[in-house]
């Protein structure tokens, strides 16, 4: 990790196993299961949804950050996570990213046709983030959002880095979020997702001229 002009830049990260199954029946779907000592989560994901979520956290400003994801970036995703909450919720969150971030990996498969690139700007009254995705099979995240309150409810603000940075890793997403402007922690945090969501919608579309995946490489 590297800190520059007050931005966190990451390139990789250790990441615990977790089992994947995929496809679930026809089209891009992944369920991925990962239990550990701290946490127990399954989570089911269909890339090309109607924007349907049924989650259960047990934190309940992550499941509407959650129930957002899947509204705006039209994904059905359904979730259960049970964790340590009676120690804080950082285990919980970080492992609810990690297990996201694994069943769209999983379910966007070999990323022939698709997009690759994507991006958003979402306001939320006087609140304006920015999204920009790559995906790229390289975790990167930049992240710039500046919410000076520690918590919005009895939810640790400061998890939203980490639980991007566990998504994005997971994803092998290069992820640049930026806050334009904004006050209120929950306008900021929210924008932050429909943004992601939206450039999420972007990135995972097939494109019909888009013959193989989108690279000079050949793989992605």
């Amino acid at each position: 990790m590297a800190r520059a002009k007050g931005r966190t830049v990451v390139a990789a990260a250790t990441v615990r196993p977790a089992v994947a199954t995929r496809p679930l029946g026809r089209g891009r779907r992944a369920r991925v299961t990962r239990t550990t000592k701290e946490t127990d989560i399954t989570v089911e994901l269909t890339v090309d949804g109607r924007g349907h979520a049924d989650v259960d956290t047990g934190i309940p400003f992550l499941n509407h950050m959650l129930d957002i994801f899947a509204r705006h970036g039209f994904f059905d995703l359904s979730v259960r996570a049970r964790g340590d909450l009676d120690v804080d919720q950082h285990h919980t969150v970080e492992d609810v990213g990690l297990t996201l971030g694994q069943a769209l990996r999983e379910a966007l498969g070999d990323k022939a046709g698709i997009r690759r690139f994507g991006d958003a700007s979402c306001p939320l009254d006087e609140a304006l983030v920015t999204a920009v995705v790559d995906l790229s099979g390289r975790p990167f995240l930049a992240y710039n959002l500046r919410i000076k309150q520690a918590r919005v409810g009895n939810f640790d603000t400061e998890l939203v880095h980490d639980f991007l940075l566990a998504f994005s890793n997971q994803v092998g997403m290069t992820l640049h979020l930026n806050q334009v402007q904004g006050r209120n922690p929950h306008h900021v945090i929210e924008a932050g997702f429909k943004a992601l969501a939206r450039a999420l919608d972007k990135a995972k579309q097939v494109d019909p001229r888009v013959k193989g995946v989108l690279s000079t490489k050949g793989s992605l």
